[in-house]
């Protein structure tokens, strides 16, 4: 069986896309340099500014944008082709047919996102911004590419941790050495150093970081915003005291603290354990205040909701924290948590650390946000008339200040799951929490990095992942952040 090339029988089509490609670059930074050199001459001459719009500029904009969008079209038409064609059409065929369910996925959700845009509030209204739909379209591709490789694992061409003989450091579209009638017959995008198929580790790769990045990110804003509401609305010696505890933690390296809880001795006083115990049952606290202010002058209804709902949370909880019938496990003693029967899930030791230590980081930089936003809000006319009213300290930062703060906090979410997914990044390149062999990111980075400049497809490939992924993230941040301000 012959190696693919990278685009097959598309490959007429290649000069096309580099000549489109050129051309918008080309235009773009003519662009930049007439817009820049003109406006100066025109100030200084009392002439008018908008007229350099209307000239070569604005041609050059023009331009930039027709090739742009030619490129996507291009681009378009080799995924398109390689869905039908397959492996003729190169590894960016056989990719594209691999990657079906996703395309099929993201179809349908930005098909039924743009037709009820309009009854979806801010988030239907990212969908009038290209920036925002650009870095949307990037985030859910990562997102469905995770939830069908590893949940569903129909995207995988081989097992991400078995090894292949004849297979070690093997470039992209290699054929696969003594392939089995049901083997897949190419390693689309190479073998590492350990002779393991890059393309299947890269798809299981996205499943850690979308299991660890949104949560990590949802737990540090629950710990924020529950202790950041009382500390910017009371103010006073709590404020101090709050603030005092977030600037103390913010005050350390990230990359120290990271390296001290995943110490093996640190590991073994069962420290992690102790921080998982105080930080997941902030979601707990949360969730009862919230439906406590809300429901409180019927107690009828708050009493049942909240049996219900602490219940489901409070087992959730549980289940987090315990691992193998234990709360805590140290070298000396175990404090018993939820039997067997009784735990829905486990969170192994490696990656329980990583997630209390991104959930410690993240957490005073929420807090200081909120706070920033509570000290603002909380002087508004309609909190006046929400004490005027005789509402509770609680329902006044639950129901009127954090609903006006959404805005920024939305915004500095989408961002913070990229600064998130760039620290679990940088902590599997340093091999630290998450185990040698995961096919996260940043261990697989770090595993190329060692023959980089023989073999730089093993590193290569991760690192342009996590980029895309990030970048997407921060496209969308911006898009929303647009949207906000015409809210």
């Amino acid at each position: 069986m012959e190696a693919l090339t990278w685009t097959g029988a598309l490959t007429w089509l290649n000069p096309i896309l580099g000549l489109s490609a050129a051309i918008m670059v080309a235009a773009y930074t003519a662009q930049i340099v007439v817009s820049v050199m003109p406006r100066a001459g025109l100030r200084s001459a009392g002439g008018d500014v908008a007229s350099v719009d209307r000239g070569p500029g604005g041609v050059f904009a023009k331009t930039g944008s027709y090739a742009f969008r030619a490129s996507i079209v291009l681009i378009l038409i080799y995924v398109l082709a390689g869905i039908f064609v397959g492996p003729t059409a190169g590894i960016v065929g056989a990719i594209s047919r691999q990657l079906l369910p996703v395309w099929l996925a993201l179809v349908v959700t930005f098909a039924v996102s743009v037709v009820f845009k309009r009854k979806l509030g801010l988030y239907g209204k990212l969908f009038d911004s290209t920036v925002g739909m650009i870095g949307f379209a990037l985030v859910m591709f990562w997102v469905f590419t995770g939830i069908f490789g590893g949940v569903f694992d129909v995207l995988v061409t081989h097992d991400s941790l078995s090894q292949v003989s004849g297979m070690k450091n093997k470039l992209p579209g290699t054929p696969l050495a003594r392939a089995d009638a049901t083997d897949y017959p190419w390693f689309l995008l190479g073998g590492d150093n350990l002779a393991r198929d890059v393309f299947s580790r890269l798809i299981k790769g996205s499943w850690v970081v979308i299991q660890i990045a949104p949560m990590a990110t949802i737990f540090a804003f629950m710990v924020g915003i529950t202790l950041g509401l009382p500390a910017g609305y009371y103010g006073g010696k709590l404020d101090v005291f709050l603030s005092f505890l977030a600037n103390l933690i913010l005050a350390f390296p990230v990359i120290l603290i990271f390296y001290l809880l995943v110490t093996p001795e640190i590991v073994l006083t069962g420290l992690p354990s102790y921080m998982a115990i105080v930080l997941f049952i902030f979601p707990l606290v949360f969730v009862a205040v919230l439906l406590n202010s809300r429901y409180y002058t019927q107690p009828s209804v708050r009493t049942p909701v909240l049996i219900a709902v602490l219940g489901l949370f409070g087992w959730l909880y549980l289940s987090m924290i315990s691992n193998d019938g234990a709360l805590v496990k140290t070298s000396t003693y175990d404090i018993p948590g939820l039997p067997a029967f009784l735990d829905l899930f486990d969170i192994g030791p490696g990656l329980l650390v990583v997630f209390v230590a991104v959930v410690f980081v993240n957490a005073p930089t929420v807090f200081r946000i909120v706070r920033g936003l509570a000290l603002d809000i909380k002087t508004r006319d309609y909190v006046a008339a929400a004490q005027t009213r005789g509402e509770g300290p609680w329902y006044i930062m639950l129901w009127e200040i954090l609903p006006n703060a959404r805005g920024p906090l939305i915004v500095d979410f989408c961002l913070r799951i990229g600064y998130t997914t760039i620290l679990l990044g940088t902590l599997g390149f340093f091999g630290l929490g998450l185990e040698s062999e995961s096919p996260d990111w940043g261990t697989t980075i770090n595993a190329g990095r060692r023959l980089l400049s023989l073999y730089p497809h093993a590193a290569i490939v991760p690192a342009l992942a996590l980029l895309s992924l990030v970048l997407g993230l921060n496209l969308l941040a911006d898009g929303l952040r647009e949207e906000s301000l015409r809210d």
